[in-house]
């Protein structure tokens, strides 16, 4: 019998390397013609359609008739055949959405900036416009679209389903998100921080799998946390734990732009090291911070580092509070790798260093910035299997949650 293992070089690994280029291409494009797909992977036409029409009959892929350039083409998307969920991530300057099927394999996916007033309304809105334009990229109808999850970088009130906090993301204040955004949509939507919902996403898919008892800490342009306890989010009482950029942690501190003073995020958080910058460098953001100091800057380094050292500080005492085994940190800064890290595990190891139990790791997450909405298309997706309805279809579903 002739040997079918998958060896590096072997036609069976080659042929599983191709599902997986035109896989990922369409995955990054939402959906492209089999002619296009020939170009995006370097593949033959022929392949390509050899693949294709494997993938199409397996119920991975989906193909439709489509007119291009004039000719009729073969327009291949993912197949989403028990209804998609939308992901979002509102952050202070940033928009990131993406599509993915309920099992949580994004489909179609788009970021774009923000201005750093921006308002509700006017975003919500330009969502609308946006997944609207998604969906037909994918050729999938609105009634489709199942939920609607919405990662916002701010803390929430359970209660209200408003932002718990003033002064955090100034244009979302008094705005009951959820039933603002399920007037636009039509769908079911459901909120959360954005810390939270990347702790959540990084213990389903990235480096808190396996943990029950974890930190995820996301270092941006603020700094926030999400908390998992027993294996599950701990929110506390109104839905506002892990407000870990607000611990005071310097009395009389310098004005956080919550109205306290001395806040960790006032102090270590990416807006805070851009300004402490801005008398050397002209013009600098955090990204170009992290360029310089990957890059040698013996200044942006000590930046970066004085930033971790006070993060180890708050984050040696999450740890004196829930004993986690692990503590991952996210967020735009956590691409400085070791130069946020090093500083921070140091801090945390040596005010911990007279327990007993040894001190939590402190990793870097694997999902980059992609963490919140990632956790936004998981959550959306739980309160979907948590709700008989969500096996009976979109419409029902729709009419079930109101």
């Amino acid at each position: 019998m002739a040997d079918q293992r998958r060896t590096p070089g072997s036609q069976t690994s080659l042929r599983e390397a191709n599902r997986g280029r035109i896989v990922d291409a369409v995955k990054k494009h939402g959906g492209l013609t089999q002619v296009e797909l020939a170009g995006a992977t370097g593949l033959s036409p022929a392949t390509v359609s050899n693949i294709v029409k494997e993938l199409s009959e397996s119920g991975v892929l989906s193909t439709s008739k489509s007119m291009r350039s004039g000719r009729r083409a073969q327009y291949v998307t993912l197949a989403h055949a028990s209804g998609l969920v939308c992901g979002i991530h509102f952050s202070q300057r940033q928009l990131r959405v993406a599509l993915a099927d309920t099992g949580m394999t994004v489909v179609s996916e788009h970021e774009m900036p923000l201005a750093r007033d921006h308002r509700s309304d006017n975003e919500i809105r330009r969502v609308g416009m946006l997944i609207a334009d998604m969906l037909e990229n994918v050729s999938a109808d609105r009634d489709e679209l199942l939920a609607v999850g919405i990662a916002v970088s701010a803390p929430m009130d359970a209660a209200s389903g408003m932002i718990a906090r003033p002064g955090i993301l100034r244009g979302w204040e008094g705005i009951a998100i959820r039933e603002t955004a399920e007037r636009a949509l039509r769908v079911p939507v459901f909120v959360d921080n954005s810390s939270n919902l990347s702790a959540l996403a990084e213990h389903r898919l990235g480096a808190l799998r396996g943990h029950s008892d974890a930190v995820f800490v996301e270092v941006s342009d603020g700094i926030g946390a999400g908390v998992i306890v027993g294996g599950r989010g701990y929110r506390g009482a109104s839905g506002s734990a892990g407000e870990f950029g607000h611990m005071v942690i310097v009395e009389n501190g310098p004005l956080c732009r919550c109205g306290n003073l001395g806040c960790l995020e006032a102090i270590a958080g990416g807006d805070a090291i851009v300004e402490s910058l801005k008398n050397r460098y002209s013009g600098l953001k955090l990204a170009d911070v992290i360029v310089r100091a990957m890059a040698g800057d013996d200044v942006c380094i000590r930046s970066i580092a004085d930033a971790g050292s006070h993060i180890g500080v708050a984050a040696a005492n999450i740890a004196s509070m829930f004993d986690p085994g692990r503590i991952v940190v996210g967020g735009q800064l956590a691409r400085s790798g070791e130069l946020l890290l090093g500083p921070i595990r140091q801090v945390v190891d040596r005010s911990l260093a007279t327990r007993l139990a040894p001190p939590p790791e402190i990793v870097a997450g694997q999902l980059g910035a992609r963490a919140a909405v990632v956790g936004a298309i998981g959550f959306a997706a739980d309160q979907l299997s948590a709700f008989p309805a969500a096996a009976a279809g979109p419409a029902e579903l729709r009419a079930a949650f109101g």
